[in-house]
C-alpha cells in the first residue's frame, strides 16, 4: 500500500496528483493501492529518485526511450543552447538548421539495399504513433496519385502494435488496446506472425520465419491489387510480450513486397537506435543472393530513441520515389499531414546531440560487453522452475512466466502474476513494467555491473514471490 512507498511528503503528492491527473495505460481505480504511483523528483543515469529520496533502477528506460541516463549533460546542453536562439517555427513554409541537419544524417545512417534507391526524404512529426499515421497515408494516398485506387488496405503481423491513434490501432492486433475501438477502426489484413516462441517442436526460428512467411504470401496473394503497404515491427513485437523472430523473416517479407508492388513499412519506433544490437534492427536481415546483409524499407517509423528520451518527435523515412508521386500542380496531390511542433528545433537539437554521442562513443561496440552480461545473467534467472524461456535481441532481454516453465502451462490471467512482480520488484527498489506475465529488461545503455547484477537479483526475488 502507499505506506510501503514513501514518506508522509510522497504520499500527499500522490492525493495531489490523484485530484487532477488522468495517466496512460493505467486502470486508474488501481492507483493509489494495486498499482502504487511513485512521485520521481530527477533522474541520475540509469537511477529515477523519488520525492521521498529512494533510488529506482528505471529497468525499462522510461517507455523504452532513454538511452544515455536520465538527465544527461550533452543532450540537455544542447537542448539549452537551442532554446536560446530559436525554440520553435512553423516547419511549413519555413527552414533551421536543426531540422535540415538531422535529415542530412538520419539519411545517412539508414538502411541501404545494394540495387535499391537510398531513402531519401525525412516527414517529421511528434511520437510514434503519428509516425506510423504519416508512413499509413502516405502509402495509401501515393498509390491514389496513381490512380490505383483499388490499393486501400494494409496488412499487418498477428501480435503486432505500432500505437494508439486510430489508424495506428488499426494495424496493431493485441485486443486489450484495440477491442472496444473495433467499431471505429479501418479494416486490415493481419499476417501469421513469425514469433519464435510459437515453434512448432520439430521447427527452428528461420523454420518459422518460413512459415510466417508463406502465409503472408497467401494474403498477399488473395487480395492482389487491395494491399498499399506491409507494417512490421523488425525482429521484435515489443507490446505484444518481447516476442522475437529471425532476421530471415525480413529478407523474405521485403522480397514478397517487392514482388508483389507493395511497400514496406518498418516501424523502428521501439528497436531502433542500438536495441537489437545494430543501429537499425533492419540491417541484421541477410543479403539477397548472399550479398550485404540488410533489408531497406520504403518507409520507417522512428521515435522513442531517437531524442535519447529527452524530448517527443518522430521522423519518417521515406525514399525519393515516394516523395516524387507527390509533386503536381494540384494541392490534393500534396501530402497536407501536419502537426503544430512538427521538426521542433529542440527536439532537433536532442536528436543531433543523440547522433553525437552514439558517434563519438562508438555506442553500439560498447554496448556488446553489456548485452553479454545481461545474457548471463539473464541465463542464471532463467533456471526458476516459472520461467518458461529467456529470449533475447540485443540490448532486450525477455522473461517469459508460465505456471511450469517446462510445459509452458500459462498462469490464470486473473492471478496477475506480472503485477505482483512489478510491485516485488518496486518495494527493491527497481522499476519494471510487465507485459502480462512476461518481464523485460530494456535498461539505458549507461547502465553499470553493479545495476545489472542488482536488476538480475531483483528479478529473481520478485518472480519467487509473485509465484509463490
Amino acid at each position: 500500500m502507499l505506506a510501503e512507498h514513501g514518506d508522509a511528503a510522497a504520499d500527499a503528492w500522490r492525493r495531489r496528483d490523484l485530484d487532477v491527473l488522468w495517466h496512460p495505460c493505467t486502470q486508474m481505480r488501481e492507483h493509489p493501492d494495486t498499482m502504487p504511483l511513485l512521485p520521481i523528483e530527477r533522474g541520475d543515469g540509469a537511477w529515477l529518485i523519488g520525492r521521498d529520496g529512494r533510488r529506482y533502477l528505471d529497468a525499462i528506460s522510461s517507455w523504452w526511450t532513454n538511452l544515455f541516463g536520465h538527465a544527461n549533460p550533452r543532450i540537455a546542453d544542447a537542448i539549452a543552447a537551442q532554446a536560446r536562439t530559436l525554440e520553435h517555427v512553423i516547419l511549413a513554409g519555413c527552414s533551421h538548421a536543426p531540422a535540415v541537419e538531422l535529415a542530412e544524417r538520419l539519411l545517412a545512417l539508414a538502411p541501404r539495399e545494394t540495387g535499391r534507391a537510398p531513402l531519401a526524404k525525412v516527414f517529421y512529426a511528434d511520437n510514434g504513433s503519428a509516425g506510423v499515421e504519416v508512413a499509413l497515408k502516405m502509402a495509401f494516398h501515393w498509390f491514389r496519385n496513381r490512380g490505383e485506387t483499388r490499393r486501400t488496405k494494409f496488412i499487418a503481423l498477428e501480435n503486432g502494435y505500432h500505437g494508439e491513434t486510430l489508424g495506428a490501432l488499426a494495424v496493431g492486433d493485441i485486443p486489450l488496446y484495440r477491442r472496444v475501438y473495433a467499431p471505429l477502426l479501418a479494416e486490415a489484413l493481419f499476417a501469421p506472425s513469425p514469433d519464435a516462441y510459437a515453434c512448432a517442436p520439430d521447427e527452428t526460428p528461420a523454420d518459422r520465419a518460413r512459415r510466417a512467411a508463406d502465409g503472408l504470401r497467401e494474403v498477399l496473394e488473395r487480395h492482389a491489387g487491395e494491399v498499399c503497404a506491409l507494417i512490421l515491427e523488425p525482429l521484435v513485437q515489443c507490446a505484444g510480450g518481447m516476442r522475437m523472430h529471425d532476421p530471415l523473416y525480413l529478407r523474405l517479407a521485403r522480397d514478397l513486397c517487392d514482388a508483389h508492388g507493395v511497400f514496406l513499412i518498418a516501424d523502428e519506433i521501439a528497436v531502433g537506435f542500438g536495441r537489437t544490437g545494430t543501429l537499425f534492427a533492419c540491417e541484421q536481415a541477410p543479403g539477397r543472393d548472399g550479398g550485404a546483409p540488410g533489408v531497406q524499407p520504403d518507409l520507417m517509423c522512428l521515435s522513442k530513441g531517437l531524442t535519447g528520451g529527452a524530448m517527443p518527435l518522430a521522423a519518417v523515412l521515406a525514399t525519393q520515389a515516394i516523395y516524387d508521386g507527390f509533386l503536381d500542380e494540384s494541392r490534393e496531390r500534396a501530402f497536407l499531414h501536419s502537426h503544430s511542433y512538427t521538426g521542433n528545433p529542440l527536439a532537433c537539437a536532442a536528436a543531433l546531440a543523440t547522433l553525437d554521442i552514439f558517434q563519438n562513443d562508438d555506442v553500439i561496440a560498447r554496448n556488446r560487453p553489456t548485452a553479454a552480461r545481461m545474457r548471463e545473467l539473464a541465463r542464471e534467472v532463467g533456471v526458476l522452475p516459472p520461467v518458461a524461456e529467456v529470449r533475447q535481441t540485443g540490448m532486450i532481454v525477455a522473461f517469459e512466466l508460465a505456471r511450469d516453465g517446462r510445459t509452458d502451462t500459462p498462469f490464470d490471467p486473473a492471478e496477475r502474476i506480472g503485477l505482483r512482480a512489478y510491485r516485488a520488484a518496486l518495494s527493491r527498489g527497481v522499476l519494471l513494467r510487465p507485459l502480462g506475465d512476461v518481464l523485460y529488461w530494456i535498461p539505458p545503455y549507461c547502465i553499470d555491473s553493479e545495476a545489472l547484477q542488482h536488476l538480475a537479483d531483483v528479478t529473481r526475488g520478485a518472480i519467487l514471490e509473485a509465484t509463490s
